[in-house]
């Protein structure tokens, strides 16, 4: 019986360790890379190979040196710049970029079946992928409850096309903090994220979220703005730090994180002094929380790319509200950056139409202040740490999946180039391209 339970505990190691870095009978691919932005290093590396086993990197070196495997298929990028599949850290595949003058949010709670806001979130899952962007933290359902686990389980089955997808399911927010909102008192109105009143009623929502798939759990520390009196970015607070920190102490002992969607003000620093380990949009960081921040190692993901777009108009609340939003998000932006907060790459696509280009985001961050080399590790081996997935996708390196994508031009020239990639491949599969 001894011989036996050790020789299935050595034909489990062997399978494990097969699958974590390929098998030596798994497919070999190699790709010739003209010039490699490997995620990681300050500077490009030119006439690069890249053997792939399986769905994993197996090495990277001069094409000088390097042999080539008998029997390997040869990809050759040689006249374009590869990097590692993109990482867009705050997405909503259930949204569609609803416009307001068709319903707006309301209409996707309302009158869309299930069925058919799970056909539009694999539509934008393959859309995402199809651009290079190889991973998604996707921040919520917006009402359609765990529908993210079942599309991730679905892409990982191979059924659909689609990114590595880290979900949080409902999302939490507290009585009056969330829509739908406005309709007569009398009716109880779904909501598209999870309400909570309280420390144990926080707790319960994110065992619940977590025991049903949740990779991450996202709270609502602010809800609605609005221009204060004296012309100030005033933001709702919504969950007291009591009840934060009953959300991040329980997501934390499952060994997971949670990411705050958090404006400014009370809720900003209530999401802080809860211990939120992202902070999203901010978009008016004062220097108390860039502080805190730095000493707590907060990421901040800002989606800048949202709030100077589809203003209301100029001489109404709500477009006073829109204008002041983007006023304060820049300087804002500008003030993390040069105080070394670490900053994510994030558009919240589907707030965005998926039509649009989910790259645009870095032309933001660089119009701002960023260097292209930074905003593109902004969106790889940096959103990796963020992920817990350091060394494992976000980079080209011996051991990482082979995520993978080109374009034709040099990006650290025009970051533009990013929203018109070539080639995508993923888990060591060509998605797009040769």
């Amino acid at each position: 019986m001894k011989h036996l339970l050790l020789i299935l505990s050595l034909i489990f190691a062997t399978c494990a360790i097969a699958q974590s870095t390929g098998s030596p009978s798994a497919p070999v691919t190699v790709i010739r890379a003209g010039t490699l932005i490997d995620g990681k290093s300050d500077k490009p590396r030119r006439d690069q190979v890249i053997v792939i086993r399986g769905n994993h990197i197996e090495s990277v070196g001069e094409a000088g040196s390097t042999k080539i495997p008998a029997g390997a298929t040869v990809i050759d990028l040689s006249k374009q710049t590869v990097l590692p599949g993109l990482i867009d850290s705050h997405t909503h595949i259930f949204l569609q970029g609803e416009d307001p003058a068709q319903g707006g949010y309301d209409v996707n709670i309302l009158t869309a079946p299930l069925a058919l806001r799970a056909a539009r979130a694999t539509v934008a899952a393959r859309r995402a992928l199809e651009q290079g962007f190889t991973t998604l933290r996707d921040l919520e359902t917006e009402g359609a409850g765990y529908g993210d686990v079942g599309i991730k389980q679905a892409i990982e089955a191979g059924y659909i096309p689609g990114p590595r997808l880290f979900v949080v399911t409902r999302a939490i927010s507290t009585t009056g903090g969330y829509m739908l909102e406005g309709y007569a008192p009398e009716l109880e109105m779904p909501k598209g994220a999870q309400i909570v009143d309280g420390p144990v009623e926080a707790r319960k929502a994110a065992r619940e979220q977590l025991d049903h798939g949740a990779d991450w759990i996202k709270v609502y520390m602010t809800h609605r703005s609005w221009v204060g009196k004296n012309g100030e970015l005033v933001s709702q607070p919504t969950l007291t730090v009591e009840e934060l920190h009953a959300i991040v102490d329980e997501a934390h002992g499952w060994g997971k994180k949670v990411a705050c969607h958090a404006y400014s003000g009370i809720g900003l620093h209530r999401a802080l002094d809860g211990g939120c380990d992202s902070i999203e949009h901010g978009l008016d960081l004062d220097d108390a929380a860039i502080a805190q921040m730095l000493k707590q190692g907060t990421w901040y993901v800002p989606t800048l790319s949202p709030y100077y777009k589809d203003w209301a108009p100029a001489d109404t609340p709500g477009g006073q509200r829109d204008r002041l939003r983007a006023a304060v998000h820049e300087p804002s932006f500008k003030k993390a950056l040069k105080a070394g907060v670490k900053i994510v790459f994030g558009t919240d696509m589907g707030g965005i139409p998926w039509t649009e280009p989910i790259a645009q985001e870095f032309s933001r961050m660089v119009e701002f202040g960023m260097s292209p080399m930074d905003a593109i590790q902004s969106a790889t081996s940096r959103a990796a740490v963020m992920l817990d997935m350091e060394g494992k996708i976000g980079v080209v390196a011996p051991g990482a999946f082979a995520d993978i994508v080109a374009v034709s031009a040099d990006p650290l020239r025009d970051i533009k180039v990013l929203e018109n990639v070539e080639f995508v491949m993923k888990d060591g599969k060509v998605v797009r391209g040769k």
